[in-house]
């Protein structure tokens, strides 16, 4: 976890949302996710001593209770060691006895969506390449697309969503795009849909995901203004 900006940054701001603002967020993530009348139960944080902020991301599936087997065909699947993916936040859409897996990643900068792969462990690096690899073939993705490079972080977000729906995980990925945040010398925070949007359609082409793939449906986004449900 990287330590929070004091008033800026996805993290200030998905925790005012998620603390302050709760019934109105909890709302539009279930109707961005098409589960309206639904209800949401967060998964809380562990705690991390020592640390400026003592908590620590959920990271990959560690959050998975009593899912054993599946916990292990994880650790077949992709590294469990320093780099493995941390969210957001993690919690479960229910109604009645159905319920579904809410994956959430928040950025509020256009330097946030730039990443590349940074694993140098020979088996983490493989194991990698060849897990999406095979993410891509299932989703109908070009071969020569690289998703190591340039929107790794979504990539390897994607991955996760699959290889839990092909275990019979009902589950969702959220993104979320804070609209009006502060700018900085290193950071460019967009002041409408719009500018956000122009990143997303690079990222889209670039990504190549067909049209009705697999995962269609399942990866949504939700633009918030830093001050208003309004955009």
């Amino acid at each position: 976890m990287t330590r929070i900006g004091y008033g800026y940054g996805s993290e200030w701001h998905l925790l005012r949302w998620m603390g302050r603002h709760r019934q109105v967020f909890d709302k539009m993530v279930l109707s961005a996710i098409e589960k309206d009348g639904w209800k949401i139960k967060w998964i809380d944080f562990n705690f991390k001593r020592g640390e400026t902020w003592p908590d620590a991301e959920l990271k990959g599936l560690e959050f998975l209770d009593n899912y054993d087997q599946l916990k292990k065909d994880w650790e077949s699947f992709w590294p469990v060691g320093s780099g493995i993916h941390n969210w957001d936040a993690v919690g479960w859409a229910y109604s009645g006895e159905d319920k579904e897996l809410l994956l959430i990643e928040a950025k509020a900068n256009i330097q946030e969506n730039i990443t590349n792969c940074q694993a140098r462990d020979k088996d983490s690096v493989d194991k990698i390449s060849g897990s999406l690899e095979l993410v891509k073939s299932g989703l109908g993705v070009n071969a020569e697309n690289d998703w190591t490079k340039k929107y790794y972080q979504f990539t390897n977000r994607l991955a996760v969503l699959y290889f839990l729906l092909q275990h019979s995980i009902p589950a969702h990925l959220l993104f979320i795009y804070f609209i009006g945040d502060r700018s900085g010398k290193r950071r460019t925070c967009p002041k409408s849909i719009g500018e956000w949007k122009s990143i997303l359609k690079d990222r889209k082409e670039y990504v190549g995901l067909p049209k009705g793939h697999p995962l269609e449906g399942r990866i949504q986004e939700l633009f918030l203004r830093i001050d208003s449900e309004q955009i």
